[in-house]
């Protein structure tokens, strides 16, 4: 089955599309500025609703306390996935005397498709040698729909910057560093996870099979028994599988490193662009960041990923004369989750970064997520275990890791949410969003709530006058008849659910 999307009629000419037009409008300068104080609805500490009802409703029928473990070994942990979250998970596990800890992961020098941007709270926090950030972006360009520029990055101190890094760079040096703490490495591929049931549920350990390549080409099937399961090993996570966490929507990001003259990344050097209009991404944004030597050009869909090269020739054409007579260098395509995954945690198995939904709707943020969520499942997990003594329950965890988890970011996630359904769903309001980028308070509070990850302060009547600015700019963009119409595609229905 096949929805048809078409798009929107002229705004002029359907008063009652103005009138929603302009509800949402409120409703979202509310949310961002009167309600929240802006920079609150950016980033604000506070549960997600919805997640907790949920969770409370699921964890009343799980036992309150761990048991006692009485193994004649250690209690092991193993990790599935050696990405920023699963390495972090595992770096936290490793200092813990009385639990080993096993690291599963396939590819070693794994390249994860991603545009690869840390904020600069991250370099601090998990203390990043300077050697992982590839450039250090000061200035950003919004372009849209109809080609305008809009430069952000003037309130940034001279200290400041957002870093772009490689993935199997990152990745590498996070892995290793959870490996020198002691977590042990298996280059291979779990295949799946036999989960103890009914009586033994809280004590019985968990069977991991896996395909162990030791670095040859082919591996050998084995097995091992472990206490604890975390599992970090992205959209497509074997281990949230085995647990029934449920399905989610994802999209598909699609990037090409491209290696240009040094003339032309020159232009590059601490400057990365954003496009957003429905030829790059009918709900996204395209992008092209600096690299060590070269760029990243890309982009990603939800409500259309079958159409995803279409819109990377587009986002290409959009940028040609910058990287004209560049070299792809590679193609890179992957999901990424659009939402937390239904369960996260079943009695000792959680769930952490991309396994368990955390990327970020608006801006596509994964990897400071990925990292805070898997250190912060291992410390909860860790000190519910008393040393290595005691195997926590699935009601301990949730109310540890995942209340924490939640009361931290979850508004986050519901705030980008909304953003992106307003201004990310037509070529009017794509443009009105590059214009409201010209504010200097709004990227004040952008990129302090970026960098930091906390807030920064709030002005009530600047939150005033952009309440005013975005409702106007609505109605203005959507009256203008050189905005290009949002063109129509036919795609699956279950990827059109964010839609509603």
């Amino acid at each position: 089955a096949v929805l048809t999307m078409t798009p929107r009629p002229p705004f002029r000419h359907h008063e009652e599309e103005l009138g929603t037009m302009v509800k949402t409008a409120a409703a979202i300068a509310l949310t961002l500025g009167l309600c929240a104080h802006t920079a609150s609805a950016f980033l604000a500490p506070g549960p997600l609703p919805l997640a907790s009802a949920r969770r409370n409703a699921r964890v009343s029928f799980t036992p309150r306390m761990g048991v006692k473990f009485d193994q004649d070994r250690k209690m092991r942990v193993a990790v599935v996935g050696g990405g920023p979250s699963g390495s972090c998970a595992a770096e936290i596990f490793a200092q813990e005397p009385n639990i080993e800890t096993y690291i599963f992961e396939r590819k070693m020098d794994n390249a994860k498709p991603c545009g690869g941007a840390i904020p600069l709270c991250m370099i601090e926090e998990f203390n990043l040698p300077e050697d992982v950030v590839d450039r250090k972006v000061r200035k950003m360009l919004m372009i849209s729909p109809t080609g305008k520029e809009v430069p952000i990055g003037q309130t940034l101190k001279p200290e400041e910057y957002i870093g772009m890094t490689r993935r199997e760079i990152l990745d590498g040096f996070l892995r290793d560093r959870a490996i020198e703490f002691g977590a042990k490495p298996i280059n291979g591929l779990v295949t799946g996870v036999d989960v103890p049931t009914g009586a033994d549920a809280m004590s019985a350990p968990y069977k991991i099979h896996y395909s162990n390549y030791n670095g040859e080409s082919v591996g050998t099937k084995e097995d091992m028994e472990v206490d604890i399961v975390i599992g970090a090993d992205g959209a497509n996570s074997r281990v949230a599988k085995a647990i029934d966490a449920g399905k989610y929507n994802f999209a598909i990001a699609f990037q090409e490193r491209i290696k240009i003259d040094d003339e032309k990344m020159k232009f590059y050097e601490d400057l990365a662009e954003m496009y957003v209009g429905d030829d790059v991404s009918p709900d996204f944004y395209g992008w092209v960041f600096p690299k060590y030597d070269h760029v990243g050009v890309g982009t990603g869909t939800v409500v259309n990923r079958p159409a995803i090269k279409q819109y990377q020739n587009a986002i290409r054409k959009r940028c040609e004369k910058k990287i004209e007579g560049g070299k792809i260098l590679k193609i890179e395509a992957h999901p990424i989750p659009e939402h937390y995954r239904p369960k996260r945690v079943l009695n000792r198995a959680a769930l952490v970064g991309d396994a368990a939904g955390y990327v970020t709707k608006c801006s596509g943020e994964g990897i400071y997520f990925a990292a805070k969520s898997g250190r912060m499942a291992a410390e909860a997990i860790v000190k519910l275990t008393q040393g290595g003594t005691v195997l926590p329950t699935q009601r301990e965890i949730e109310d540890t890791y995942l209340r924490d988890y939640d009361m931290a970011y979850g508004a986050t996630y519901a705030v980008l949410d909304i953003l992106q359904q307003v201004f990310y769903r037509s070529n009017p309001a794509r443009e009105a969003f590059v214009e409201m980028c010209e504010s200097e308070y709004v990227q004040q509070v952008t990129f302090d709530s970026y960098l930091y990850k906390k807030v920064q302060g709030n002005d009530p009547v600047s939150d005033i006058k952009l309440l005013f600015n975005t409702v106007s700019s609505l109605v203005k963009q959507n009256m203008r008849p050189d905005v290009p119409k949002d063109a129509t595609f036919s795609n699956p229905v279950e990827s059109l659910v964010r839609l509603g």
